[in-house]
């Protein structure tokens, strides 16, 4: 924690470097060279998707007999992926499945796809997933859920069989196969039904739902567990197919959250969305948990309710995980309004120690002692040989920057000393992995800064390669043209003492020369999410790639309170959101300054969702250093967002009352000197627009009374475009660009208003339509080199 006294003195010694020999305006010749290099990086390359050397088959998974690998592909290298086969005892490819009706597009989302998508991030289009078929027969089939309805294909058939057609105006919701492959569960109308494969008959499992007002549904994961717990499922199935686990949801005694499609020429329920949304300090929705069979009858409810109540000490706040266990035991872990304590058996992770490992725990939930030990951590479990007496699992022995496969033994030999795990990928990078059922065999997806992703069959005993299932090519015209360099990984100390994570994009020293450069820092920071890695991400990150093309040095740093390092690292937010995090942000710029790598007074920054809030806070308290930021969609005061995410690492706002005001953006908007670009989708359901309006309003109250910037000028925010978006920016479907951030950037910055607070603008948003430039031949590299 800084205290006030240390950032006086601070921005006093930092004014030097604001108006040091480096502080000099572009000139004409670098500004024609960037639009020049323009052509050779077009901006359109930063919204194309796939990104290059991302089109790698994903969704990977074994057939029931391991004999057969399937997996999403599109062969055109485009979003619109197919199922292919690869049979491992011809080693041949197959087209296994290609939809009907072309499958999933922009087009045919309904309402509530698109909510899952967005809470998902996905956006693949055509086949986005399917269920292999488990029998007892030799028959091999996947299901395959499209916007048509639920198809169903045999391997040894070509053709398709639709089985359950939906419609748009009552789609079906997370269909999911019997663990005996006989039925099919699925959620429409807000209720839980089966389809019996066998006599293609459904029932309808559950009653009572109300989906006018979807206030009260069953089957379906509330909004907290969507898109803070990972908790995606709100039904599962028992082990034995007989009985199925559901949630009921209650959110009717949630305030609704309004939001007003601004750009539809309609007015009415066609113009708005009501979201119930629980905001940090009030209720969550109730959520009961029942059992039915999956022929129909009563329902079983547990003795177990979460959630309804605004109190802190409520223990039984959020159903985190729903496990079956063999012999039809049903396990449910629970979470505590604080987020800070596990209840129940059968914790198989645990961060007691500070990292995430593993602990074995009998059938009782007394724990018979570690698996893993040490200062690193596990990521998942990716199998467990129960007759083996193994684990396997995914983790960070190498470092936080790469993640590998491991084995471990489950049991001790004794009083023995605990043995370190097996690796059993052994390039350098980032492994994701698919094991066989069988535990013989082993599909790895690795890539690295310098390798796009390739996939690999690997042998289980030692790891070792068994064929390529698909190779990248390096040439790549896409890949060729633009030049792309792989970043510097690079480590720098915290103020106090932390090892900290960064990655540089360097500009060209023969066609821009030898630093110091005007610099970019690409920014995040926050919980659960890891920006620096060993990772072909970071190569393909076009929009630093394209600012390095212009001539600016871009930087990325993983501040405490991001992913992968442990408890201590992670947890160094609790309480302090806003100050940790700013101060590490802050001492990235230092040591660009001070290598000599950064222009001082010529430094910004930019960032989306918790990034673009840490962006705004950054400009904001350290004004001497930093010159503008782009901030997209941002939550400018953590009052105005949900109860599990906030409260978790802020605590509740009636007894933190003083961390609050000091998070809040608007707390500090009265230091901010620097120019501050507001982006924000008028419909996003998760943060809402609120969140720039009221940061807005406290530019406005924070402007000196008689500067022009009066709440006369607020009529000149300009409105560079309307688009109708919630949370994520794509691309359209028929090749137009839908709005790029970049092109905002530079068509943004160089209007002219007179206060430096009033420097700011607004991109009002809506989720339609194609971006209007107002003035596209600005450019970033201006504003950032003008005094």
């Amino acid at each position: 924690m800084q205290s006030v006294d240390e950032e006086n003195n601070k921005k006093k010694n930092l004014k030097r470097s604001r108006s040091s020999s480096y502080d000099m305006p572009v000139t004409d010749s670098n500004f024609a060279q960037s639009l020049d290099d323009s052509v050779l990086f077009p901006v359109e390359e930063i919204v194309q998707y796939p990104l290059p050397g991302y089109v790698a088959p994903t969704s990977i998974s074994f057939s029931p007999d391991d004999t057969i690998i399937t997996y999403l592909f599109s062969p055109d290298h485009t979003l619109n992926r197919k199922v292919f086969a690869f049979d491992l005892k011809t080693c041949k490819q197959e087209l296994c499945f290609s939809p009907p009706d072309g499958g999933l597009d922009e087009s045919n989302i309904s309402p509530e796809e698109k909510l899952r998508r967005e809470r998902l991030r996905e956006r693949g289009l055509g086949v986005t997933r399917y269920e292999w078929v488990k029998t007892s027969s030799k028959k091999k089939a996947i299901m395959v859920p499209l916007p048509a309805g639920i198809y169903f294909q045999d391997l040894s058939h070509s053709k398709a069989e639709l089985k359950l057609p939906s419609t748009s105006g009552s789609p079906i919701i997370d269909p999911h196969l019997s663990p005996d492959g006989t039925m099919l569960g699925y959620v429409k109308d807000c209720e839980l039904h089966v389809l019996n494969l066998i006599c293609n008959e459904s029932k309808q499992l559950t009653y009572g739902a109300r989906p006018r007002g979807n206030d009260l549904t069953h089957g379906l994961a509330e909004y907290i567990a969507q898109e803070e717990m990972d908790r995606k499922n709100g039904y599962w199935w028992s082990l034995d197919s007989k009985f199925i686990a559901f949630t009921e949801v209650d959110s009717s005694d949630i305030p609704l959250f309004r939001i007003m499609h601004q750009g539809k020429s309609s007015v009415g329920s066609e113009a708005q969305e009501d979201h119930p949304y629980p905001f940090a300090g009030a209720s969550n929705v109730k959520v009961r948990l029942g059992v039915v069979s999956s022929s129909g009858g009563p329902i079983t409810w547990m003795d177990l309710l979460c959630g309804g109540t605004d109190q802190p000490d409520s223990e039984e706040e959020y159903l985190a995980r729903v496990n079956w266990m063999h012999g039809n035991t049903l396990i449910a872990q629970v979470l505590n309004r604080g987020v800070t304590k596990f209840s129940g058996g059968f914790i198989w992770a645990s961060e007691k120690t500070g990292f995430k490992h593993l602990y074995l725990h009998d059938a009782n939930g007394t724990c018979l002692g570690p698996i893993t030990e040490g200062d690193w951590m596990v990521e998942q479990i990716a199998g467990v040989n129960e007759a083996a007496g193994l684990v396997y699992f995914t983790g960070t022995l190498e470092g936080p920057l790469e993640s590998h496969l491991y084995c471990a033994k489950l049991f001790t030999d004794g009083n023995q000393a605990l043995q370190g795990p097996v690796k059993l990928t052994h390039s350098k990078g980032k492994h994701v992995v698919v094991l066989d059922h069988h535990m013989k065999n082993f599909v790895d997806i690795h890539d690295s800064l310098d390798s796009p992703p390739k996939v690999l069959l690997c042998s289980l005993l030692d790891g070792s390669s068994i064929m390529p299932l698909y190779e990248p090519s390096f040439t790549v015209p896409r890949f060729k043209r633009l030049q792309l360099e792989p970043p510097e990984l690079v480590h720098l100390r915290a103020n106090d003492g932390t090892t900290l994570y960064g990655v540089l994009y360097k500009p060209d020293e023969t066609r821009f020369g030898p630093p110091p450069y005007k610099t970019l820092i690409s920014v995040y920071g926050g919980p659960s999410v890891q920006l620096v890695s060993d990772s072909w991400i970071n190569t393909v990150d076009m929009r630093a790639q394209y600012l390095r093309s212009k001539g600016i040095l871009v930087w990325k740093l993983d501040n405490r309170g991001t992913a992968r390092r442990g408890l201590k690292f992670e947890g160094s937010l609790k309480y302090n959101v806003g100050r940790i995090d700013a101060d590490d942000q802050l001492t990235g710029a230092l040591w660009l300054l001070e290598k000599g790598l950064a222009k001082g007074g010529h430094i910004g920054l930019y960032g989306w969702s918790y990034g673009g809030y840490l962006s705004a806070m950054t400009l904001a308290r350290f004004p001497d250093v930093f010159r503008c930021a782009v901030s997209g969609a941002p939550v400018t005061s953590w009052d105005g967002y949900d109860t599990f995410y906030t409260e978790k690492y802020m605590g509740l706002p009636s007894e933190k009352e003083e961390g609050y005001e000091y998070s809040s953006v608007m707390h500090h908007v009265h230091k901010m000197e620097g120019r501050l670009l507001l982006v924000h989708g008028m419909i996003d359901e998760n943060v809402h627009f609120r969140h720039t309006a009221r940061l807005v309003n406290a530019l406005v109250a924070a402007a000196p009374s008689n500067s022009e910037f009066s709440r006369e000028k607020v009529r000149e925010f300009r409105i560079l475009g309307a688009i109708k978006e919630n949370k994520a920016i794509k691309r359209s479907s028929d090749g137009n660009d839908d709005w790029k951030f970049e092109f905002l950037i530079r068509s943004s910055f160089h209007l002219n208003f007179s206060s430096p607070i009033a420097s700011f603008f607004m991109k009002l948003t809506c989720r339609e339509g194609n971006f209007i430039s107002s003035n596209p031949s600005c450019d970033i590299y201006q504003i950032l080199g003008t005094a």
